[in-house]
């Protein structure tokens, strides 16, 4: 099943999604819900950011090809993880499919695309095993990781590289009964396939980082994780590109790409 979340004239509702067609839900698919007898297409609707999560996670450095790639480009010697490490970012960088990634005017560059498998938490859940942490996932969507690696490389933290308003595209739809490690996703620019890859290639699984997370924080119903990327991410984000997080279960986000005049 494929879950969306829907604006028609100042209305916010969830709903069911199958092919273009849209079933309105009344209800939380985090709570309760039952189908009614409205019915959109999708066309019709806006369709807004899946879910907007309590708690924004995110796994560090989870593909090796992406740490291989980074550190050709940068002259390092990153060392692949021994642990799932975790991060965080903020929810004020959320934008749904369709809607335009904003990169500041005094941003140095280059800001690179991250496409994503995000995992959706649709319990509250404490202290999971790794063999049941699944247990507490509704679904996934498709996250776009949009960073500046010129701030990346010279701010102590990630507050800007990674959290500027509109850096975190996330959508369109939450996918239910699919494996997290079995997965291809490709990223697009212009339309044309720039990477590809198979989530079995994560150093760390959903089940790693969901059991850790659980450890030391309570996971709620909306938050999200994401689970990083693979590969290069080139080419480099600009003025006027369309970029699309592509993966044939859950569906396609897709974000035009403009630069701020100063």
């Amino acid at each position: 099943m494929k879950f969306g979340r829907f604006e028609q004239q100042g209305r916010v509702f969830f709903g069911a999604v199958e092919g273009d067609q849209v079933t309105e839900l009344e209800g939380s698919i985090f709570e309760t819900y039952k189908a009614t007898s409205e019915k959109h297409a999708l066309s019709a609707l806006k369709t807004l950011v899946p879910c907007m999560p309590y708690n924004f996670y995110c796994a560090g450095l989870n593909y090796a090809a992406h740490i291989e790639w980074a550190n050709q480009r940068k002259g390092t010697q990153t060392k692949l993880p021994d642990k799932a490490d975790v991060g965080y970012r903020s929810p004020n960088a959320l934008i749904a499919t369709g809607e335009t990634i904003v990169i500041p005017a005094d941003a140095p560059g280059p800001v690179q695309y991250e496409g994503e498998l995000v995992a959706v938490i649709g319990k509250k859940a404490r202290n999971l095993s790794e063999k049941d942490a699944l247990s507490c996932v509704l679904g996934y969507t498709l996250g776009n990781d949009v960073s500046d690696r010129g701030w990346q490389k010279s701010d102590r933290t990630l507050w800007r590289a990674k959290n500027c308003d509109t850096y975190k595209p996330l959508g369109p739809f939450i996918a239910t009964g699919l494996d997290p490690m079995n997965l291809t996703i490709a990223i697009k620019i212009d339309g044309k396939v720039v990477s590809e890859y198979s989530t079995a290639k994560m150093l760390f699984s959903a089940q790693r980082y969901l059991a850790e997370i659980s450890k030391y924080m309570t996971l709620w119903p909306g938050d999200v994780l994401w689970l990083g990327t693979d590969g290069a991410t080139i080419p480099d984000l600009a003025d006027g590109m369309l970029c699309e997080v592509v993966q044939n279960d859950i569906g396609v986000l897709a974000n035009p790409v403009r630069r701020a005049r100063a």
